[in-house]
């Protein structure tokens, strides 16, 4: 699939068609990095530290001594 860089104001940009978001499983105003390997941009979504932990401890039933996250914030 092909797109074409356009300019946004002083800047420029590209449009992602929906069918490309949804296989990457991004959503719009999700925040994304930007990362350059070699002579190709890479697109990822951002995660945070420790994301998904909580979850998988409880799927694999861990047991945690301590809420190691009762003091961060659930959205910054």
């Amino acid at each position: 699939m092909e797109t074409k860089i356009v300019r946004i104001g002083n800047s420029q940009g590209l449009r992602i068609p929906k069918a490309v978001l949804e296989q990457a499983q991004l959503e719009p105003g999700q925040r994304v990095r930007l990362k350059v390997v070699d002579d190709t941009i890479v697109i990822a979504p951002e995660r945070k530290a420790r994301q998904g932990w909580k979850e998988l401890f409880a799927k694999e039933k861990v047991e945690v001594a301590e809420d190691l996250w009762k003091d961060i914030p659930a959205d910054p």
